[in-house]
């Protein structure tokens, strides 16, 4: 085993290969600390071996992490022991530290390699974030790149999927409360990802190592094809070959093209973004109108990116998920959900979705909700809500057909205002859905709408004094989708009831009233 990491000539080209991945892709800049992930296996131990022959070069620091899963007892052990060794070695800084992935895996409900996979990287953002670095390295090749390809095409995923992995991310994502007693948080988003091996071959990385004398650790449980890339690899990959015996270079080429196809995309799904939707209280608001305008690429695109504002990643959501949620904002009535990975939802309102979290996100309560622009109701009669469940009942009450005492009824009527002057959303009862007016005050056409730009009304109790249904509304915590349809009961060019909140002063029952008009909504 090599003590030094001074590479052997032999092997130049190859040494050659990744200073040059390294400046075209910008990976590391003079000055950088880095942090390099080695697991001990030919890969990693190659990619530290080169930053180490290049770092005065490079002139940057280094520092090496390893990560023990627990997975494998004792081999586990021996892999950590080996990178400590090598760290000691090649006079070179380490932090190895264990997580018990099984443990965690069952606690945050993820398979083995979910977990394995945001421990490591959680614990590599860590490690950055406590040696003051800007740049954490791995050693994912081309082989990796291929598989990664078929594995999301076998999965279901656009461009960002298909165009694999990039050779400069940002770590992202990895916030996992499992991993201590206490909750892990990282400031990752100045922290970069880099793959100085993409463009290397599995085949060129293991003549590299021969070459240098180097005795990589071998994990026999990447021959476990249990484990979904362990069977791509093993099994799925060389029979596709057996097909096309070039098939790991056209993936690859193939990957290429699409990264640039994405990157092209990714440029007017950004400009797009701001055009159609907008941050707001820890939700994603897009105008439905505009978003509908966009093609379905840019469609799908933004859609993704509000995902990624929201999370931080795109991971676990696949191509089916992003066109039922499109489908779902295209067509849709108000009130319509599409669940997305990771606790996310898109509800439908009627002049904007929403995507932001299930708690921030609920689907519309059953209250009787207006889902067209008019709905003209007689003086008496039962009209229908329509694409509803619920009924309008309207009736004129004259003096002469109130069968308890005029002022009872008087009271029993006023009472009727008060309970829907003081409903709240949350609070539910056959009440709120039922108003008496002064009819004398109610002159004019008597319609259903849905809130206007600018309405505004005089909610009793505010003496006469007008305010913006607007703010009326955010005050009142009406949910924001349920805002859009909420019906208002129109009498002549007025406002008259926020149905099931507030009436209006104007058309209340008085001590004076001599005939009443009651609306009420109730279900069918």
């Amino acid at each position: 085993m090599s003590t030094s990491c001074t590479p052997d000539k032999q092997v130049s080209n190859f040494i050659a290969k990744i200073r040059a991945a390294i400046s075209h892709h910008a990976l590391i800049v003079r000055g950088d600390k880095v942090i390099v992930g080695v697991s001990g296996g030919p890969d990693s131990l190659a990619l530290l071996h080169v930053l180490c022959a290049l770092r005065d070069e490079l002139q940057i620091t280094l520092h090496v992490a390893h990560l023990n899963h627990q997975l494998r007892a004792a081999a586990s052990q021996a892999d950590a022991d080996f990178v400590a060794t090598i760290a000691r070695e090649w006079q070179l800084d380490a932090t190895i530290e264990s997580r018990d992935v099984i443990a965690l895996a069952q606690a945050e409900h993820l398979s083995i390699e979910e977990a394995a996979r945001h421990a490591r990287y959680a614990f590599l953002a860590e490690v950055a974030q406590k040696q003051g670095a800007s740049v954490v390295a791995v050693a994912h090749n081309r082989d990796d790149q291929v598989e990664t390809v078929v594995m999301h095409l076998m999965r279901g995923s656009g461009l960002a999927g298909l165009r694999g992995m990039t050779p400069r991310s940002r770590v992202s994502g990895f916030t996992v409360s499992s991993l201590k007693p206490e909750t892990l948080k990282l400031e990752t988003g100045h922290l970069a990802l880099v793959r100085p091996l993409l463009d290397v071959t599995r085949a060129e990385i293991e003549e590299y190592v021969h070459a240098n004398g180097l005795a990589p650790r071998q994990d026999q449980s990447n021959l476990d094809t249990t484990f979904f890339r362990n069977r791509l690899r093993h099994e799925v990959l060389p029979y596709l070959e057996s097909l096309n015996p070039n098939l790991r270079e056209v993936l690859y080429h193939s990957a290429l093209s699409i990264a640039d196809d994405y990157d092209f995309l990714d440029v007017a799904i950004e400009s797009e973004f701001s055009k159609v939707a907008h941050e707001q209280d820890g939700a994603i608001v897009f105008s439905r109108e505009a978003w509908r305008a966009l093609h379905p690429a840019l469609q799908r695109g933004t859609l993704r990116a509000a995902v990624h504002r929201l999370r931080g990643n795109l991971r676990d959501l696949n191509w089916v998920h992003v066109e039922d949620a499109r489908q779902i904002a295209l067509e849709k009535n108000a009130g319509a959900v599409a669940t997305l990975p990771n606790g996310l939802l898109l509800v439908v309102g009627y002049d904007d979705f929403i995507i932001a979290d299930a708690k921030r996100a609920a689907p519309l309560p059953d209250l009787p909700l207006l889902h067209v622009d008019e709905l003209v109701l007689p003086e008496n009669g039962v009209t229908a809500l329509p694409d509803s469940n619920w009924v309008i009942e309207t009736k004129i009450i004259s003096q002469d057909v109130i069968s308890t005492s005029r002022e009872a009824a008087r009271r029993n009527l006023f009472a009727e205002n008060e309970i829907s002057r003081s409903a709240r959303n949350d609070r539910g009862g056959i009440d709120r859905w039922t108003a008496t007016y002064d009819f004398a005050m109610c002159r004019g056409e008597k319609k259903l709408r849905r809130r206007r730009a600018g309405d505004r009304f005089q909610p009793i109790g505010m003496q006469g004094h007008s305010r913006s249904l607007h703010e009326f509304m955010i005050d009142e915590k009406i949910q924001r989708a349920v805002r859009d349809l909420l019906p208002l009961l129109i009498v002549g060019d007025r406002i008259a009831w926020v149905c099931g909140w507030r009436v209006d002063e104007r058309v209340r029952v008085t001590e004076n009233t001599s005939q009443f008009w009651r609306v009420t909504f109730r279900k069918m």
